[in-house]
């Protein structure tokens, strides 16, 4: 059972490093982080004034909202975004192993050993 737990583990470590490294991963992984991050960056959120403000600071406010939205939120969003996905296979790759260990600690027990081996 031990060897089979190294094994698994294995595996996992295995597919993780396929994940993060191999180049078809790499660009399903990007191409999902611009579609999440084209749908976040959409999302329009006005700023309500509490009071209203004269032109030339409403003028200032939209233009420093123009800038981040445009040159400083994108880079930020995308790398949130791609360690977010990384993460989810991660999970995902995680989730596969402890079910495959599960299924291995509910096969029955072979109550005769090999001879020679050793618990």
């Amino acid at each position: 059972m031990h060897r089979r737990f190294k094994e698994l583990l294995h595996n996992y470590k295995r597919d993780v490093f396929q994940i993060e490294h191999h180049q078809k991963d790499a660009e399903s992984i990007t191409s999902e982080c611009m579609d999440i991050c084209e749908d976040v960056l959409a999302q329009k959120h006005k700023y309500h004034f509490h009071k209203l403000p004269d032109a030339d600071r409403a003028e200032i406010i939209n233009m420093i909202n123009n800038y981040t939205r445009e040159a400083i939120l994108p880079p930020i969003v995308e790398s949130l975004v791609e360690r977010h996905v990384v993460l989810e296979r991660h999970v995902l790759a995680l989730q596969g192993m402890l079910e495959e260990m599960l299924e291995v600690l509910s096969e029955p027990i072979d109550t005769e050993e090999p001879a020679g081996s050793k618990r």
